[in-house]
C-alpha cells in the first residue's frame, strides 16, 4: 500500500510507504496505538486544566509507530505539534533519532542535519550504534544518564535496515562532512574539560561556549 505524502523532498520522492511485510491488521493495530496515546495525551491536557502534565513520558511514543509504519507525513505532523505544545522540552536521543530521520524523508534536509546534531549531543554513540560499529567511551564529560554507554542498549534503529536505506547513506555522508566532525570536536573538547573543572568561571565559560556550539549547530 502506497499513499502520496504532501512532504516536499528535495533528492528523493517521499512517499508514505506502508511496508509490505505488515498485514493490514498489524497496520490497524499501530495506528490504534497511536490514537491511544494521543487521546491520552488530551485526557492529560484536560485533567491539568488545559496544560500537559505527562508524567509517564507519552509524548515521545507516538513517532516509533509513525516510523514503523513509515508514515513521515504523519510523523511530521506529530513533531509539529510537539514542538507547539512542548517547546521546551529538548527531547530524548532516541526521539531526536526518529526527528531526524522524518525530517529527512520529508526532505527537510537542513533541519535534519540540525536534528542530527542534536542526537549526537543527546547521546555521543547513537551513531556507531546505528551503524553497527564497536560502542568505545569517550572521554568526556557525561552530563546525565541519557549519554552514556548503556543507553545504546535499547536503541532499536540500525542502518541494516532496508527501509532506511537512503536515511543511511545522507546520515553516514553527512557526519563525515568537515563541519559536522570540527563542531564534534570543539564540542568533545570542551567536555573533556568539563570533568576536571571545578565550579567558578572558567567553568561557566565552558559551559557558555558549550551552550554556543549546541545552539549554532
Amino acid at each position: 500500500m502506497i499513499l502520496t505524502c504532501n512532504c516536499k523532498s528535495a533528492n528523493y520522492k517521499t512517499l508514505v510507504r506502508i511496508p509490505q511485510t505488515m498485514t493490514e491488521r498489524q497496520i490497524n493495530s499501530v495506528r490504534t496505538k497511536i490514537d491511544k496515546i494521543k487521546k491520552a495525551l488530551a485526557a492529560d491536557k484536560r485533567q491539568w486544566g488545559g496544560q500537559y502534565n505527562d508524567g509517564r513520558g507519552l509524548r515521545y511514543l507516538p513517532p516509533q509507530h509513525y516510523l514503523k509504519l513509515q508514515d513521515y507525513s504523519g510523523a511530521l505532523k506529530y513533531f509539529n505539534w510537539f514542538h507547539k505544545n512542548f517547546p521546551d522540552d529538548s527531547g530524548y536521543p532516541d526521539f531526536l533519532f526518529e526527528w531526524t530521520i522524518t525530517l529527512f524523508y520529508c526532505g527537510k534536509l537542513a533541519d535534519a542535519e540540525k536534528k542530527a546534531f542534536s542526537t549526537y549531543f543527546g547521546n555521543a554513540y547513537y551513531f556507531d550504534k546505528y551503524f553497527n560499529k564497536p560502542i568505545i567511551r569517550i572521554d568526556k564529560w557525561h552530563g546525565s544518564n541519557w549519554q552514556t554507554t548503556e543507553m545504546t542498549d535499547e536503541f532499536i534503529y540500525s542502518s541494516s535496515q532496508t527501509n532506511l536505506s537512503e536515511f543511511s547513506l545522507w546520515l553516514s555522508q553527512f557526519i563525515n562532512t568537515d563541519n559536522f566532525k570540527q563542531t564534534i570536536k570543539a564540542h568533545n573538547d570542551i567536555e573533556l574539560q568539563l570533568i576536571d573543572e571545578p565550579t567558578g568561571p572558567k567553568r561557566t565559560e565552558l559551559v557558555r561556549r558549550l551552550y554556543l556550539i549546541k545552539n549554532n549547530a
